[in-house]
């Protein structure tokens, strides 16, 4: 398997060892893991908001929290923002990733449960331990369905992806059409595409398609459960073969 994994830690040193470690990890249980490194939160905020969705976060808990009360007005806030404070502005779209406290103090443990906190790891961080909750992350991301948050009328929705049919896109919107359900969204296809799991298939530039509900594909169009039938972009026909072929 393949993860995402984002680590936010404002010790240039610490973050380098977790890296080491986490790939580590990744070779010794045949995964490979994409990792990235971020050194406040905003910095991370910056890179999520341009919908690059991550597995699994390992968060400092204390990171730059001390500045908040010192920035200029008019500052970006998330770039004071510890830890915890950072779960929660992910948690509000994100309900899937396994976060990860890296903590120097006991007494923020508690703090953890209202974002569904996987675990606390205790400076310095351990390999065994390491490992250990690596592997239960990868666990639970295997065990739940995979999902979207999009904002909807005034509304955050939870979309599994097993629901999704397809993607359609005019102008600056995209359209989720579900097996039960239309939900209309302003966000490019590109962004949300970006959030979606190597289960979907961009066939076309206003198409992207779920290769678990296609039912036929020919040279220039696309059939899936229900009936619908989405053009196929010129020179997709064998990408999308290999995508469906592999996917089932």
């Amino acid at each position: 398997m393949n993860y995402k994994i984002a680590i936010c830690d404002d010790e240039a040193e610490q973050a380098a060892l977790l890296k080491s470690m986490v790939s580590a990890w990744a070779d010794q249980e045949n995964h490979t893991a994409d990792i990235a490194l971020f050194s406040s939160a905003q910095a991370f905020l910056f890179d999520y908001e341009q919908n690059n969705p991550f597995d699994i976060l390992l968060l400092d808990v204390e990171m730059q929290a001390a500045i908040s009360d010192t920035m200029p007005a008019g500052a970006n806030a998330s770039a004071g923002i510890n830890g915890i404070e950072l779960a929660k502005k992910i948690r509000e779209t994100d309900r899937r990733a396994e976060i990860i406290f890296v903590t120097s103090h006991f007494e923020f443990i508690g703090e953890g449960y209202e974002v569904d906190a996987l675990h606390y790891l205790v400076k310095p961080v351990a390999q065994a331990k390491l490992s250990s909750v690596l592997t239960r992350a990868a666990k639970r991301l295997m065990d739940a369905p995979a999902s979207v948050i999009i904002s909807c009328a005034g509304e955050s929705i939870k979309l599994t992806e097993d629901k999704i049919l397809y993607v359609e896109s005019f102008l600056h919107y995209v359209t989720v059409y579900t097996s039960d359900a239309q939900y209309k969204i302003k966000e490019s296809i590109s962004a949300f595409e970006g959030r979606l799991s190597d289960a979907f298939f961009r066939i076309h530039r206003s198409y992207i398609v779920s290769l678990t509900h296609i039912t036929r594909i020919s040279r220039t169009s696309v059939t899936l459960e229900g009936g619908a039938v989405l053009p196929l972009s010129r020179g997709q026909y064998d990408n999308l073969n290999r995508a469906f072929i592999r996917h089932n």
